[in-house]
């Protein structure tokens, strides 16, 4: 902002020389107006085409004062530039190298290629989940990016910017692109890059999810369709929509659901879930429990639980942290 008022300043004090010394010669010489300018340029500008019309003792008392006035506007507009290009410059510089380091330092993040309205909310959800994530988008960013948000300047389908990402050392990459092509792309760059990558993708076309699947993305969205549903069932189940949108939502505060895994030396492992004592002291529910790809719905108090499995809880915050801990190595 100071460099903006220091060179509308300047462009500001250049008019008014230009008006005084066209104004100048005009008054004291008696010259035409488009003399007078031109006489102006050139002294000011100092390129020595010589005078426009002879001048008289009054009329070069004049211009040496014109000129050495100008010539600290123009030494004043001169520093200005400099000093703009020589800091934007420094501040490019360490603004990349603060990035390199900080990419550097990422381990196990998710990378979301897009920063559309789609890659937006999931930034506003990864930021509210305390991820570590980083944006890659090709585009300029939009005013009101959260404070400290990692992003590569870029396009997301090459090789080199999901490298610059942290593409070897991330835990899962989310490509919401535009088009289906350029995810599809994005899918296949990605998983030859980190094969053990978990790769969710975006399909706006029929057919995209297939070939989005096949290319090796984990699992594919598709908002249009996930859209539909939900506004049937906002009119059919309304109470349901209520419910689901309360618990899932960032938010909210009381009741949250979660996905907790439960690690090898955990003090759940091998228990059942009254063993465990998590629906009758914490107070959670065990809605669906996960175990070797199979997901079972309501378990019942005597389902074991294992080391690898996923239980999906519903409960308070402070109860699930609880929870999280228990399921942790012991």
């Amino acid at each position: 902002m100071l460099l903006k008022r220091q060179f509308a300043f300047s462009a500001l004090l250049m008019l008014l020389v230009l008006a005084v010394g066209t104004a100048g010669y005009s008054l004291i010489e008696g010259w035409r107006l488009f003399d007078a300018f031109f006489m102006t340029v050139i002294t000011v500008t100092t390129v020595g085409y010589g005078e426009v019309h002879k001048l008289d003792r009054a009329g070069e008392v004049f211009t040496v004062i014109l000129l050495f006035f100008s010539l600290g506007i123009i030494f004043y507009i001169l520093n200005t530039g400099a000093k703009a290009v020589i800091e934007g410059e420094f501040r490019n510089i360490l603004g990349r190298r603060k990035l390199e380091k900080k990419m550097q330092n990422l381990r196990g993040h998710y990378i979301i290629c897009g920063y559309g309205r789609m890659g937006r909310i999931i930034s506003r959800e990864f930021l509210a989940n305390k991820v570590h994530y980083a944006v890659i988008e090709k585009a300029l960013l939009p005013e009101g990016v959260p404070a400290g948000l990692l992003v590569v300047q870029g396009d997301a389908t090459k090789d080199e910017v999901l490298k610059e990402a942290g593409i070897e050392r991330a835990a899962g990459l989310v490509s919401v692109l535009p088009t289906d092509a350029e995810n599809l792309y994005v899918v296949l760059t990605a998983k030859g890059l980190n094969p053990a990558l978990t790769v969710v993708a975006r399909a706006g076309e029929e057919g995209s999810e297939q070939k989005l699947l096949r290319a090796g993305a984990d699992r594919v969205i598709s908002p249009y369709h996930i859209g539909g549903l939900r506004i049937a069932h906002t009119i059919l189940k309304p109470a349901v929509v209520d419910f689901i949108e309360f618990a899932t939502s960032a938010g909210n505060i009381e009741l949250q659901m979660e996905e907790i895994n439960v690690k090898e030396g955990s003090e759940l492992a091998g228990k059942t879930l009254h063993e465990s004592g998590v629906g009758r002291d914490l107070g959670v529910i065990i809605v669906a429990m996960k175990s070797g790809g199979e997901m079972r719905f309501n378990p019942t108090s005597r389902s074991m639980i294992k080391a690898g499995d996923v239980l999906i809880a519903l409960g308070d915050i402070p109860k699930l942290r609880t929870l999280e801990k228990m399921a942790g190595k012991a």
